[in-house]
């Protein structure tokens, strides 16, 4: 029933907003004149044509293929189209993104459900609303863009492997990467916290164990008494000595137990070497997806397929940090709070020096991240349709000083999601995924928000935050900027002098 009621939530805006914008904006708009007329051409059985212009590979042709075949019947039979091509029109070709992020909701919902068991039903609809008011996917779920197609994919992948269905996960990540390809990054990575997640919970269960033959002992000692209890070490004195432990003998009450990042990285190591073989049988079908892409590049002579010198991988270390603030603000009644800052003071405090070592040395990695490596793409600097291009000019441009002013706030919001994520997560899960967003984010010379959206959605699922008022803001939050975007897009049109068209503000 909960899944029900969220696919009418979510359609209760989907539609409505879908027939507005088709009906507004009735022409192929922004990067939709590359992606529409090459799904028509798919449409028309032309598979041989390809746009130089586009960059990434067809797997939302192919899903809109599918998805315009299970309409055609019922629009054949009252007659809207004559032919297949004529059913691959702008408004018929967008709705698949309406049809996904409809399908992504419950997607959501059931990560959350398996994530979080406690949470409960409607506290898990209220974060899957929530999530799928994100403004960079709400807004391009109205467009033909592979966003919305990218971003179901990876966590269609994920949760499959949260299920330990490792071959569906790696098949659909497969897919996901055919929709982008840097979503082999993200099967990279739902692989690696797999065999993560396997370690930390071997170990933990070997914890158990000992803690289990702790207790029996002492139920003996009231049994047997002194001598008997002496009798009863040297057995499990013995027993330890003649024992294979695969994994270290760590005290549970440590706090290394669950924090020290040397000590996951040792225990993970370990399990790897002896699981060799059942996690190789498990994982394997992640390495034939990694295979087949590193063939795909060889072939091709590049991750991208066309526009390749405007999408040349540059070293952009600044783009991790404005995804920090990006996403920090995202979750701002989570993240600017004052308990949650008491919180993150309390936690340095305890674990100075070392905390203010580790903060020094990440003000000075991002005053020389944006010294060094800010890249100002070409279009970033020409396109003013986009709302990165005000944010460059208006505010980190606005005075030499600012982009250096700005890397303390940088600095506090990777703080704060490391904070947040490190009440749930290991450390070596952290890290992985500090890792996994740094390779899709760093090689990419522009600033486009919406790259921010699969890692994101991989915070915000992986923080505990259960207060409901925080996800009621959050929710109004979304609701204002998506209202704010959609209106400046559909009735604030502009047009440029050196060409044709109307022009419109977008992400």
């Amino acid at each position: 029933m909960g899944k029900l009621a969220l696919a009418a939530i979510v359609s209760s805006w989907v539609v409505p907003i879908t027939i507005m914008v088709n009906r507004i904006v009735t022409e192929p708009y922004m990067d939709e004149i590359f992606h529409i007329p090459q799904a028509q051409q798919y449409c028309k059985g032309n598979f041989g044509s390809w746009d130089p212009m586009i960059t990434t590979p067809p797997g939302l042709y192919y899903l809109s293929l599918a998805h315009i075949a299970s309409l055609f019947p019922g629009l054949y039979c009252v007659e809207a189209a004559s032919s297949f091509l004529d059913v691959c029109s702008a408004s018929i070709l967008r709705s698949i993104n309406g049809f996904l992020a409809i399908t992504c909701s419950i997607i959501i919902y059931d990560i959350i459900i398996h994530l979080k068991p406690t949470l409960g039903d409607r506290k898990a609809m209220l974060h899957a609303v929530v999530l799928s008011l994100y403004p960079l996917h709400w807004f391009f779920t109205f467009l033909y863009y592979t966003d919305v197609a990218s971003v179901t994919a990876v966590l269609a992948m994920y949760l499959a492997s949260l299920k330990k269905n490792y071959w569906l996960s790696a098949l659909v990540g497969a897919f996901a990467v055919v929709v982008r390809q840097t979503n082999i990054i993200w099967v990279l990575f739902v692989a690696c916290i797999g065999i993560i997640d396997i370690s930390l919970m071997r170990r933990k269960g070997n914890a158990k164990t000992a803690k289990s033959d702790v207790s029996v002992e002492h139920d003996f000692t009231h049994v047997i008494g002194t001598k008997g209890l002496n009798l009863k070490r040297r057995k499990s004195a013995k027993t330890v000595n003649t024992s294979e432990y695969s994994l270290p003998r760590i005290n549970a009450s440590s706090p290394s137990f669950s924090s020290d990042l040397f000590d996951e990285i040792w225990t993970v190591l370990l399990t790897i070497w002896h699981m060799k073989l059942e996690l190789l049988i498990s994982f394997s079908p992640y390495l034939m997806v990694l295979i087949a892409f590193l063939l795909f590049v060889y072939w091709n002579g590049s991750i991208v397929l066309g526009a390749k010198e405007a999408h040349a991988v540059s070293p952009h270390f600044a783009q991790m940090l404005y995804f920090g603030l990006v996403s920090v603000l995202a979750q701002a009644p989570m993240h600017f709070t004052f308990t949650h800052a008491v919180d993150m003071f309390q936690s340095f405090w305890r674990s100075r020096p070392l905390s203010y070592i580790q903060m020094f040395l990440a003000l000075i990695a991002g005053i020389l991240s944006v010294h060094f490596f800010s890249v100002a793409h070409p279009y970033l600097l020409a396109d003013n349709r986009h709302y990165p291009f005000y944010l460059w000019r208006k505010v980190i441009m606005a005075h030499w000083s600012i982009r250096y002013l700005l890397v303390p706030v940088y600095t506090y919001s990777w703080l704060s999601i490391i904070h947040m994520l490190g009440k749930v997560r290991s450390k070596l899960w952290i890290l992985a995924y500090f890792l996994a967003t740094a390779a899709v984010l760093v090689p990419a010379p522009l600033i486009e928000f919406r790259y921010y959206t699969i890692p994101f959605y991989f915070l915000v699922l992986h923080c505990n935050i259960r207060d409901d008022p925080h996800w009621l803001l959050t929710g109004m939050l979304y609701l204002g900027v998506n209202i704010f975007t959609m209106l400046m897009f559909l009735f604030r049109p502009f047009h440029w002098d050196h060409e044709p068209g109307i022009q419109r503000f977008i992400w």
